[in-house]
């Protein structure tokens, strides 16, 4: 929850640059699960909106050409994609960075607000029959018929059929003493949230462009309020990096001047946890009833759909 209330929401399905193998096929089922999930949600009363398009701008004749390259295949396959010249992003309020030589538009791909979406979502699993614990898991102990014992933390230990060990960095001491051997790399991302100067927000003004830009791996979220989201920073390890967190908040020195007059109204950091050695997200059967289902990295929002499906096939076949 930590990692997921931390992030700025983008979810980025087709705009991976494989077209074929287990990350594109996660991607592709989450994109199309999240709309099911949405309207159900919001059949339940909960107004969740999904923020459709993703512009990817070119900061380099070499970016543009894999761009343009991308954009072809993806049409090919009868996904909605186009590119943007300077004159169209030259038309976009306020300002992108002038650097950019064009962009690249996903229509299908998406953003959407994580807390709210979380709240949405844990308020519905406990409707359904969910029970929640706050108490540190200290260790997990197998038992006879694949079942397993949990050691908790000021409590009673508690026995269950099955383990989902979803804990993040913590995954690793939890499995190790059970000869799992979890190698990670924390990642950590700061983010902030701006609010621009009265003369650079237009009358009626809903946001700065069609959806969320993406400039030499920085988000920018346009926010329906009229401010913005701007990160995330990508620091190995666990702690943040005053001179990363100012170089994003420059756009790497191409920040326009809007950017440069807005004022900083939230500053927040989380922690992404990246599998060594292996792709994200770390999907596997450990043992009977012990399942590792986490380190997603970048893409915790976005794939949880394909993760929580791929654990209810897992349970449901025993």
């Amino acid at each position: 929850m930590g990692g997921s209330n931390a992030a700025l929401g983008l979810m980025m399905a087709q705009v991976f640059h494989r077209a074929s193998g287990r990350a594109w096929r996660l991607r592709q089922s989450s994109l199309t699960l999240w709309e099911r999930w949405l309207s159900e949600l919001r059949n339940q009363g909960h107004p969740l909106q999904l923020n459709r398009g993703l512009l990817l701008l070119a900061a380099s004749p070499e970016e543009l050409a894999r761009q343009q390259t991308l954009c072809q295949q993806r049409l090919a396959m009868g996904l909605p994609f186009a590119m943007c010249g300077p004159e169209q992003l030259a038309a976009l309020s306020p300002q992108l960075p002038q650097a950019a030589l064009g962009g690249l538009w996903s229509a299908a791909d998406a953003q959407i607000d994580p807390a709210p979406l979380l709240a949405a979502l844990l308020h519905e699993a406990r409707r359904l029959g969910a029970q929640t614990l706050t108490t540190k898991v200290l260790a997990l102990q197998p038992l006879a018929g694949g079942r397993w014992m949990l050691q908790l933390q000021g409590a009673e230990p508690l026995q269950c059929d099955a383990v989902v060990v979803c804990a993040g960095h913590g995954a690793a001491e939890l499995l190790q003493p059970l000869g799992h051997q979890i190698p990670l790399a924390p990642v950590l991302g700061q983010a902030l949230e701006l609010a621009l100067a009265p003369g650079d927000c237009a009358a009626g003004w809903q946001g700065p462009w069609p959806a969320a830009a993406v400039w030499q791996g920085i988000n920018l979220v346009p926010r329906p309020d009229g401010r913005v989201w701007l990160g995330a920073t990508l620091e190995p390890g666990l702690t943040a990096n005053p001179q990363a967190l100012q170089a994003m908040a420059e756009l790497n020195g191409h920040a326009p001047t809007w950017l440069q007059r807005a004022t900083v109204v939230r500053h927040w950091q989380g922690l992404r946890v990246q599998p060594v050695g292996r792709g994200a997200p770390w999907l596997e059967v450990l043992a009977p009833g012990l399942l590792m289902a986490g380190c997603h990295y970048r893409n915790g929002l976005l794939l949880a759909p394909a993760t929580a499906t791929w654990i209810a096939d897992v349970l449901e076949a025993g």
